[in-house]
């Protein structure tokens, strides 16, 4: 058995477009041949996050932290049928939409139901995938590209996020498997990449430290979708848990503020007539 960690405290500069942004985070990596391999890591970045080990309603954990592990999702919306974007923000609402270049979404099936961790789609992958919460797993259909997009949780109020993690499964190659991040501005925080498992399991999570509001978060699982063919070069990477802080709505100017603003143009205004009778009176002499 083999095990990666990796943790890193930073503060990024990105150029983009001619924009400056700095970004303070920590990251949290591991990969290694089991569950338990990766299991402190995934802890360390749920410790980070904050809210707690007590399960809610939701995957809401304290109204802090928000998890999704695909293993609740009904019969009628996993393979070989497709699961709906917005799955987790209306049927269990979250706060999470997908979309992705591809055709949709897949959850693998239950053992019973249909051919299990997406065989499905290729009748080896379950000898090479595995799963850090049994037993289900996640895809994007045609691409290796999906973004997840935050919103007040089953609400159509665009919100904001302090991190994301994710689970892979059989990362094979350095520099393929990533999460990138966007803040409200649509401009990228950076890309980090998962460390490498094959046939194993990885852990990559980012939570940013500086107030950085994340909107979206573009995850690549390799550099193929998953489908009948794999081979050389080719490196296919399924998904499971999510898990990310809560979603948050834009914050509201407190009513102290409100107050403070209104005085305030309130006495820019009184000043301005003052000047207005004034300038007249001046030139009524």
């Amino acid at each position: 058995m083999f095990t990666r960690t990796t943790l890193i405290t930073a503060a990024l500069v990105i150029c983009a477009s001619s924009v400056v942004t700095k970004a303070s985070f920590v990251s949290f990596g591991a990969a290694g041949s089991n569950a338990a391999s990766i299991q402190s890591t995934v802890d360390n970045f749920r410790t980070q996050l904050g809210g707690g080990t007590v399960p809610g309603a939701n995957g809401s954990f304290g109204g802090v932290r928000r998890e999704i592990n695909w293993d609740g999702v009904p019969d009628a919306f996993a393979a070989p049928n497709s699961l709906p974007a917005n799955f987790f923000n209306v049927n269990s609402p979250r706060g999470a939409v997908f979309s992705t270049p591809g055709t949709g979404f897949q959850v693998s099936a239950n053992a019973g139901v249909a051919p299990v961790e997406f065989d499905n789609l290729n009748p080896g992958y379950s000898a090479q995938f595995q799963t850090f919460s049994p037993q289900r797993l996640f895809t994007a259909i045609g691409s290796n590209i999906l973004d997840v997009n935050f919103f007040v949780a089953g609400t159509n109020v665009p919100a904001f996020s302090s991190g994301f993690g994710a689970v892979f499964t059989d990362v094979d190659f350095l520099d393929t498997t990533s999460l990138q991040f966007f803040d409200e501005n649509d401009v990228s925080l950076g890309t980090f990449f998962a460390p490498t498992a094959n046939n194993g399991l990885s852990f990559l999570g980012v939570a940013f430290t500086a107030g950085e509001r994340i909107s979206r978060v573009r995850i690549t699982s390799g550099n193929s979708p998953l489908g009948p063919n794999d081979g050389g070069g080719i490196d296919v990477v399924a998904l499971d848990d999510f898990i990310y802080g809560e979603p948050q709505g834009a914050p509201v100017p407190e009513p102290a503020t409100m107050i403070l603003l209104g005085t305030g143009l309130a006495g820019m205004a009184a000043g301005a007539r003052r000047r207005l009778r004034k300038d007249t009176n001046e030139r009524g002499r």
